[in-house]
């Protein structure tokens, strides 16, 4: 099959690593060429070998070029990812993809007039940590999971500058929300019902620094997401309730455990313990023999990687990864979870 070439358009922090890495090492994908608005970035990227245009048009009118990835600020996704589209080039793009969900709809209109494949690089849903979890939610190796706890906890505040604006897309809930939304709403196959949300400005930007969000599935499932950047210590990175069991893990070095109860819980008998003050036997630790310490279990993800599938969409047609209409339903979520905290009340839907 002929080779995919592309151009990336934006050579920061994450278009570069697109550039060195992501794309560099997909099979039947290459990186044809780089546009940055910043000379001294087009520079960089040339001083690495990469062909460089001096222009978005000149770049866009290459008919060797036929596809795009956008890793550019995000209120420049909307009017790139148009332009591109109409050029007649198909699309990756960056998340957040789009400021609104308003704007994600005119640019779907753009891609399905111009026969064109539009795709958002989510590219968490391949993370080791997720993956784990994603598997026990799917074969109740716990019992069924019905409390899930996402974060992600920093202590250095918000990085950049952009991302410190709003006219600009910045803060957190558009920038590690959008991944833990996704991870969420991509492994729990059921409707939200309810959304609960606190955003935080502790740090005196006009954008979130981080934010607690708490949803409520139609299956019953309950998830809290929590994205902060002024935590010197870091709670868990997943902690998961299962009814047979419970799983931590750490951080992203996967470092954790399964507890999963293997006997039966005499509530009748239980010795109680000395808790501060008082004694306690509902918060007394069950038996040796109720419980076992497993390890964590190794998961591989059971899809493509995203260039992979990318590609396999502009060739053969396959189905996204991501898919258009999940992107969607995370853009307004996201919309809601601001509605929620600006109201400070309980959506329902």
């Amino acid at each position: 099959m002929k080779q995919l070439e592309m151009l990336v358009i934006g050579f920061g922090g994450m278009g570069s690593y697109h550039a060195r890495g992501l794309i560099k090492e997909a099979e039947n994908v290459n990186v044809f060429g780089v546009y940055d608005i910043d000379s001294k970035k087009r520079s960089a990227a040339q001083s690495e070998g990469f062909n460089v245009y001096e222009t978005l048009e000149e770049a866009l009118a290459d008919k060797k070029i036929e596809a795009v990835l956008i890793a550019t600020p995000n209120d420049s996704h909307h009017d790139l990812a148009v332009t591109a589209l109409k050029a007649g080039k198909h699309v990756m793009c960056e998340k957040p993809v789009m400021m609104s969900s308003d704007e994600l709809e005119s640019v779907l209109a753009v891609a399905e007039k111009e026969n064109k494949t539009f795709m958002v690089h989510q590219n968490r849903r391949w993370d080791d940590d997720f993956l784990i979890i994603r598997e026990l939610y799917q074969n109740k190796s716990i019992g069924d999971l019905f409390q899930l706890e996402s974060r992600v906890h920093g202590a250095n505040g918000i990085p950049g500058d952009w991302r410190h604006l709003k006219e600009q897309g910045g803060g957190m809930l558009l920038d590690w929300g959008v991944h833990l939304l996704d991870q969420m709403l991509f492994m729990v196959d059921s409707p939200v019902k309810s959304v609960a949300a606190d955003l935080s400005f502790v740090l005196g930007d006009e954008v979130d620094d981080g934010f607690i969000t708490y949803l409520t599935f139609e299956n019953g499932v309950r998830a809290l997401i929590e994205v902060g950047t002024s935590n010197f210590v870091k709670l868990p990175r997943w902690y998961a309730k299962g009814i047979e069991g419970t799983a931590i893990i750490e951080d992203w070095d996967l470092s954790g455990r399964l507890v999963k109860q293997t006997g039966e819980i005499d509530h009748h008998n239980l010795t109680p313990i000395q808790a501060g003050q008082g004694l306690t036997k509902t918060m007394a630790p069950p038996s040796e023999e109720a419980t076992t310490t497993l390890p964590l279990p190794k998961i591989t993800a059971d899809f493509d990687e995203i260039y992979a599938n990318f590609y396999d969409c502009i060739r053969n047609g396959a189905t996204p990864i991501v898919k258009n209409t999940e992107v969607m339903t995370i853009l307004k979520l996201i919309e809601s979870i601001f509605e929620a905290h600006e109201k400070q009340t309980v959506l329902h839907f």
